[in-house]
């Protein structure tokens, strides 16, 4: 257990009238406070700066996702779904030059986000319920809405490399899900209660190269409650940032702890171990969904592996055992 990172309360800006990360930004939060409009004017950081939306949608047959990204010299795109029950998987992307034709909001819900190419198309639209998203490619297309539980919290944070480079990221475990998803040709609705979405809401400036772990899940704990997993690791480290976090019944718990993260970069189905103070888990993989990028001065490795989470989690007082419930755990290493 180390110090725990400020909370923040009241609304901020990420940077300052000079471009540079705002002090007053650093910490973290149980809603989105961070007004991120200002990581694209100017030009400091030109060509550093990144921002996305990425939504992961998980039902009892059907994994999919839908990722809008703006990284400064390209709009980078994806449309994925793959099929528990046959193991098939249909994954599209674009690489769309200067990201034309991809609009993302300034701060999170301020707007609507769009993008795409020939091939592939993507909106997400705040609406009265929730999150719509919507999304279209050869294959598959699906329209699901991201709803909310309880106070509808989530786990904000500023990651503080330097006051030029630096991110803001909001990680959303625990959102119900509901609307439909097509499949190769056959249509699926979701399952109310039994489908989540999944939210990786990012903007900042990045350093060239960065290696990072990512996990998740959603589902129910043993004793029926509603729970959202967080966690993250070595793009973190030093920063005094850690975007670590269980969400019960839409209530956030941060985990201020560094996690100990074991798994096997030669059989990436092998079992994930994490382990803190508070942490306790271990995700068995059932399938590893790899993506590679080389295009030079944009290359990325990604292994991004589900399966279900077992184990315990301790927030306060209080212990809850994950026992089957679907998630993720991910290494990406990325040159951009």
């Amino acid at each position: 257990m180390t110090a725990a990172p400020r909370e923040l309360t009241a609304p901020v800006p990420l940077v300052g009238p000079d471009g540079r990360l705002d002090p007053d930004a650093v910490g973290w939060s149980r809603h989105p406070l961070h007004d991120t409009a200002g990581v694209k004017r100017g030009l400091r950081g030109r060509g550093r700066t990144k921002r996305w939306e990425y939504w992961l949608v998980m039902t009892p047959t059907h994994l999919a996702s839908l990722t809008l990204s703006d990284i400064d010299y390209a709009g980078v795109h994806t449309v994925w779904a793959y099929e528990l029950a046959t193991g098939r998987r249909v994954d599209r992307s674009a690489v769309v030059p200067f990201a034309w034709h991809t609009d993302l909001p300034g701060s999170l819900g301020a707007g609507v986000a769009t993008g795409g190419s020939r091939s592939l198309a993507g909106r997400i639209d705040e609406v009265a319920d929730g999150t719509r998203l919507r999304a279209r490619a050869d294959g598959v297309r699906f329209d699901v809405t991201a709803g909310r539980l309880g106070a509808g919290e989530s786990l904000g944070v500023v990651v503080p490399w330097s006051d030029t480079r630096f991110q803001y990221t909001v990680k959303d475990p625990l959102r119900p899900a509901t609307g439909w998803l097509e499949f190769e040709g056959v249509r699926h609705d979701l399952v109310p209660g039994e489908s989540w979405a999944i939210l990786d809401h990012g903007r900042g400036r990045w350093p060239y190269s960065m290696w990072w772990n990512w996990g998740a899940a959603a589902g129910y704990a043993a004793d029926g409650r509603a729970v959202g997993l967080q966690v993250g690791g070595k793009w973190t480290d030093g920063t005094g940032a850690r975007e670590n976090a269980l969400v019960v019944d839409g209530t956030l718990h941060p985990l201020h702890e560094d996690l100990v993260w074991t798994y096997d970069e030669d059989d990436w189905l092998a079992p994930w171990r994490l382990r803190s103070g508070s942490v306790d888990l271990e995700l068995r993989p059932f399938w590893d969904h790899d993506a590679t990028i080389d295009l030079g001065i944009l290359s990325s490795v990604a292994h991004q592996v589900f399966g279900h989470w077992h184990g315990t989690v301790r927030v306060g007082a209080d212990t809850l055992g994950l026992d089957g419930v679907k998630g993720f755990a991910e290494d990406v290493r990325n040159r951009w």
